[in-house]
């Protein structure tokens, strides 16, 4: 989470500081799967090298140049759908990150976005290609997006004693006094509205 999302939160400026700081440290959770995802393909990539290692000691020497052309045709191939599905895992993590708090959930619209549009900086943000895909997504389906908080403004009377009206600075009260005062002194009984 960055600053950014900390104030979108309702925290102030000095507050998401201080937040930042003391979990300024943290991996985000897409950057460790990530990583993960990574390190387990690594091991499998290299099980499966000792595997061929394994498979090289029993090839006679004739047939030892095919196999080699055969393990390295093997090899580019492993190399290039391992840097795709890595791409692929950058670009996800990418997303949901830049999408955190603004949409319900952001798989599903991770899922909605053309990422062959979509340009990351050397610190795997995003730089290009993702704002007008959600505005256009934003239209077509509003309800994945969480939606903007307003400032609430509430209209009516204003309570008396309030200075919010220029026009009339005082009160009910003291306008009924003043009204009161301008008649003259009230009799005895008038004092009392029941007649008693």
């Amino acid at each position: 989470m960055n600053k950014e999302a900390l104030i979108a939160l309702g925290l102030t400026p000095e507050q998401a500081d201080k937040v930042i700081e003391g979990y300024g440290t943290t991996i985000p959770k897409s950057r460790f799967d990530e990583v993960n995802t990574s390190k387990k393909q690594l091991e499998t990539d290299l099980a499966s090298r000792d595997k061929q290692l394994e498979a090289l000691k029993k090839v006679d020497a004739t047939g030892l140049k095919a196999k080699i052309t055969e393990l390295q045709q093997e090899n580019t191939d492993a190399k290039e759908k391992y840097e795709k599905e890595l791409k692929e895992t950058q670009l996800s993590g990418a997303i949901k990150l830049a999408l955190a708090g603004k949409v319900h959930d952001s798989d599903i619209a991770t899922s909605l976005i053309d990422k062959a549009l979509i340009e990351l900086d050397t610190e795997g943000k995003v730089t290009k290609g993702l704002d007008e895909q959600l505005k256009t997504l934003q239209e077509s389906k509003p309800f994945l997006f969480v939606p903007e908080k307003k400032e609430q403004k509430f209209k009516g009377w204003d309570p008396a004693g309030s200075n919010l009206d220029k026009d009339f600075p005082q009160d009910i009260g003291s306008n009924f006094a003043k009204e009161a005062n301008s008649k003259g002194a009230p009799a005895e009984k008038a004092l009392n509205p029941w007649g008693q």
